[in-house]
């Protein structure tokens, strides 16, 4: 049997969507709320509804988005008392964006970019 070679991952992945995972989307729950807004591009939302949206808690939601706001994928504006998101409309970051939603699709990648988020976790 064929010894596998974990760091041939790290050669393997488009060097962008490396770094993208690696410096933006690091974490399972960014993972999720990037494909939310990348499938729902003209959605604005408090974190509460977006955690509703995405099934999870609203104060982890909140965290990451705020750091998805400061990774230049989201927008966050204060309305009132409440922040709202909405995805960035940079056209490179949303072609990246695009571009890793694509990737994900393929099974290859998606392990990839698993073993990415969980060695990133352990840092």
């Amino acid at each position: 049997m064929a010894e596998y070679d974990a760091s041939k991952l790290m050669d393997e992945m488009d060097p962008d969507l490396l770094e993208f995972l690696q410096t933006k989307v690091n974490s399972f729950i960014k993972w999720d709320l990037v494909r939310f807004f990348h499938n729902n591009p003209h959605t604005t939302d408090t974190a509460d509804n977006i955690a509703r949206y995405a099934g999870r808690d609203a104060r982890t939601i909140e965290a990451e988005l705020a750091q998805l706001a400061k990774a230049d994928i989201l927008v966050r504006e204060q309305l009132g008392e409440l922040f709202v998101y909405t995805l960035t409309a940079d056209a490179q970051m949303r072609d990246l964006i695009a571009r890793f939603v694509a990737a994900c699709n393929e099974r290859e990648f998606r392990v990839k970019a698993i073993y990415h988020v969980i060695r990133g976790m352990k840092d």
